[in-house]
């Protein structure tokens, strides 16, 4: 999910570390607004509530592998960066031991500010790194990544929303790693369907778009130039599209515990598997600062086996859900169509549910 906070993926261009919700300038000489919300002020920052402990079955275990310390050399060599380290997503270890990733595109600062993302957000006005596909397709080279998930800010700044550079990524990270599996977790590009085409057809094996949350919520949890029909028809566009040239996966993620119900959860499970959705995460939403929406439940993980399942019964290739689980959780698995490799009980049995 659009839950993580990355850099690109070859030189350090991130400005210094500043207080959450505070004005900058990017390298780039553009203004931004650090993990995109700002700081409240006055009797706003007074009722602002910590963010709160968690419970136990959030904790994470300490990434340790063969693998894993193989990419982390690479990547600590080669002056790499990746969403997972900046993110500190808690799944890095069993990722980077299959050998999958997850690259942020196009920067660092969004053109949208979602109320639960900690990407900086601000206005590019326009600006792209043209050696991006060449460093991205290195970059996988380097890490000797057999499964990568591209991601990306939103870039409504752009007149396609960025779909041709992000098209052109892929098409370059095939044409160096033609092994390597290629999952595009993209923006709405504003619903433009043209859009969508232009990343579906570079050559990828699944297109993802986040819808997020349930209807209901979708404002004020996501963007107000996002919307939930938005991402259905992207979604069903994508499906639709590749039927009449050859297959390709599709894929979404939803966060729990944003206040919605769960019958409003089964609704959003219908919903997605009635345009054609093949692969889902769910996931629970972690408010990633005090100037963010509060966590309205920790949902325990046999809630989200049962989800699963009911998933499972609508027809869904495979639905991946627990606590920690991250849009980019054992996604190459997609391609094997064997449930992630899960088995029965899902996730659950990992946490002791």
């Amino acid at each position: 999910m659009a839950d993580f906070k990355g850099i690109p993926v070859t030189t350090a261009t991130a400005s210094p570390a500043r207080p959450s919700g505070e004005k900058y300038v990017t390298p780039q000489g553009f203004t931004a607004i650090r993990d995109g919300m700002k700081a409240a002020s006055g009797a706003g920052a007074a009722a602002l509530t910590p963010v709160g402990r968690k419970p136990s079955w959030l904790r994470a275990p300490m990434p340790a592998g063969h693998g894993f310390d193989t990419v982390k050399q690479v990547v600590r060599e080669h002056r790499l960066a990746t969403v997972c380290e900046e993110a500190k997503c808690p799944n890095i270890g069993e990722c980077w031991n299959a050998g999958t990733a997850t690259i942020m595109l196009m920067g660092e600062v969004c053109t949208r500010a979602c109320r639960f993302c900690a990407v900086d957000t601000g206005n590019p006005r326009g600006w792209l790194d043209a050696e991006e596909p060449v460093n991205s397709a290195r970059t996988v080279q380097l890490m000797a990544l057999k499964y990568v998930v591209l991601t990306s800010v939103d870039r409504d700044d752009l007149p396609d929303g960025g779909a041709a550079h992000f098209a052109a990524c892929v098409r370059e990270i095939k044409r160096l790693n033609p092994a390597t599996a290629v999952e595009a977790l993209t923006p709405d590009f504003q619903g433009v369907l043209r859009d969508v085409e232009t990343v579906v057809d570079s050559g990828l094996d699944v297109f993802a778009q986040n819808v997020e949350t349930v209807r209901r919520l979708t404002h004020p949890v996501r963007d107000p130039r996002a919307s939930y029909e938005q991402t259905l028809a992207v979604l069903a566009h994508a499906k639709q599209h590749r039927r009449a040239q050859g297959d390709v996966l599709v894929k979404t993620s939803l966060m729990l515990g944003l206040g919605e119900t769960g019958d409003e959860i089964v609704e959003t499970l219908r919903d997605l598997r009635a345009v054609g959705v093949d692969l889902l995460t769910l996931g629970q939403y972690l408010r990633p600062t005090v100037n963010h929406l509060p966590v309205q439940r920790f949902v325990p993980p046999e809630d989200f086996e049962r989800y699963r399942q009911t998933a499972l019964d609508f027809g869904f290739v495979e639905c991946v859900a627990g606590p920690l689980v991250r849009s980019s959780y054992r996604a190459e698995q997609a391609l094997a169509r064997n449930n992630a490799g899960l088995g029965a009980g899902g996730l659950a049995q990992r946490h002791g549910a």
